[in-house]
Formats: structure tokens, C-alpha cells, sequence
């Protein structure tokens, strides 16, 4: 079920349950925060928290802002940009969603352990619905000859030189 059907069905039986609903939402769907989402409905934070709590039953006016905002945000939910890379590297992330102007983006993990694993993951993403794809450089040239979605390389600078640091150190 939609969020926002969730939420129309959370209004229709109480008004506890459409207040834990939508901050469950906030939360957890969109990823947000009450003031980050009170901003993108224009409504005001205090009106949000007083729902939260039970201490205000919105009124339709409210309830047609909220809805139209993660309606909003669900229009945007299926665009995602699929990483490739080791399960470790992977576990890094600690955003899965991101807000990038205006639009609310899923980061999409493909484990990868070899360049084959790579190439088919990047099929799979671009079947699946990648809007681009994130990859290191050792596999983002191959990559970009067979995928139609742009291809974004990963340049790890910083991890580099800890790694040379790291191996200057066990060796000596």
C-alpha cells in the first residue's frame, strides 16, 4: 500500500493513527525529518508535532497538504541510482535515501566481488530502472558501452592514500 493511501485510511479510523502513521512516514519512507517535511508542506513544524501527539485533529485543509506532500514524494520514489561495488565497500553507505534538488532519491546497492559480477549487475540495475549508475574505474569504461544511463565513476582519493599509509605501516 502507497504511503498516502496509508495515511487517507489513518484519517478515516483516528486521529491517534493518523498522527503515528505520519511520523512514520516522515521517518521512515521519505526519509525526513518533521521540520525538513513541515518546510516541503507548508505547514507550520509546531502543527506537525501537535498531530504527532494527538494534541490537534487536523483539519481537511492539513490533511489535503500532508497527502499532497507524500504524494509528492512518492512520485519521485521509483528514481534511484544504483551503486556497484564489494559487499564492504557497500556497508559504508549509510544513506540508502538522499534529497537532491528537491527530489527525494534511493541509492540502490549491487554487491559485486568481480568484473563479471559488475557488468551484470550494471545490466541488471539498467533493467530494473537505475537513472544512472555509480561504479569504479576499473569497471565504469566497460560499463558505459553497454548500459544507456550515464555512468558516474567513483574516484576514492582520500581511501588511496589511508590504504598506502596503512600498507607503509604493516610493512615496516
Amino acid at each position: 500500500m502507497r504511503a498516502s493511501e496509508e495515511l487517507m485510511r489513518a484519517a478515516v479510523e483516528s486521529d491517534e493513527l493518523f498522527g503515528e502513521t505520519l511520523y512514520r512516514i516522515i521517518r521512515e519512507d521519505l526519509n525526513l525529518n518533521a521540520a525538513a517535511f513541515a518546510e516541503e508542506a507548508g505547514i507550520p513544524l509546531s502543527t506537525i508535532y501537535k498531530i504527532r501527539s494527538g494534541n490537534r485533529a487536523p483539519n481537511i485543509k492539513t490533511v489535503r497538504q500532508i497527502i499532497a506532500t507524500v504524494r509528492k514524494y512518492e512520485s519521485s520514489k521509483g528514481d534511484f541510482i544504483a551503486i556497484i561495488a564489494a559487499r564492504m565497500v557497500l556497508e559504508t553507505i549509510t544513506e540508502t535515501k538522499r534529497k537532491i534538488d528537491g527530489r527525494l532519491i534511493t541509492v540502490k546497492e549491487y554487491s559485486a566481488s568481480s568484473i563479471e559480477e559488475a557488468i551484470i549487475a550494471a545490466a541488471n540495475a539498467e533493467r530494473d530502472g537505475a537513472k544512472a549508475l555509480v561504479c569504479a574505474p576499473i569497471i565504469s569504461r566497460t560499463v558505459e558501452k553497454i548500459v544507456s544511463i550515464p555512468v558516474i565513476t567513483i574516484v576514492p582519493r582520500e581511501s588511496i592514500n589511508d590504504a598506502i599509509e596503512l600498507a607503509v605501516r604493516k610493512s615496516l
